[in-house]
């Protein structure tokens, strides 16, 4: 269930709500959770505009794209991990037309500690959501 953060300057991307369908989606798909309504529900992206001039490295140059995404500890092995950050930067290209623009796509990805993915307004543990997922799995309520 990763909360992903798309950081850019204003106008990077035409189509905002798709860039973040599609990224969400693809993460949902990379982790290879079951598609149940707890993970399609809170597997979700927040594209977040800059003005100009609030993003430059050391040269100036402020035509960067960055990518947070946040999981659950130990959710992405390192072939996830791999994957997660070739696909995401691909999209952001493509959702930017600006294939070039994966050279300058940054992808961090970031664990939350053990106990602290706070849904539903409980800080849950890894395995009180994989409870959550069975019990909706099973038929029963995960919210």
């Amino acid at each position: 269930m990763p909360m992903i953060d798309v950081y850019a300057t204003a106008g990077t991307f035409a189509d905002k709500r798709k860039l973040a369908v599609d990224l969400a989606t693809a993460v949902k798909e990379i982790e290879k959770v079951p598609d149940i309504a707890m993970f399609r529900k809170n597997t979700a992206a927040f594209v977040h505009d800059l003005p100009a001039g609030d993003l430059a490295n050391v040269d100036g140059d402020g035509d960067y794209v960055r990518v947070q995404v946040l999981t659950n500890a130990g959710a992405l092995d390192r072939d996830k991990q791999l994957a997660v950050v070739e696909r995401l930067t691909s999209i952001v290209a493509s959702a930017a037309g600006d294939p070039a623009l994966g050279k300058r796509t940054w992808v961090l990805l970031t664990e939350a500690a053990e106990g602290g993915w706070g849904l539903w307004g409980h800080a849950h543990t890894n395995a009180e959501l994989v409870s959550a997922a069975r019990a909706e799995i099973a038929g029963g309520s995960a919210s």
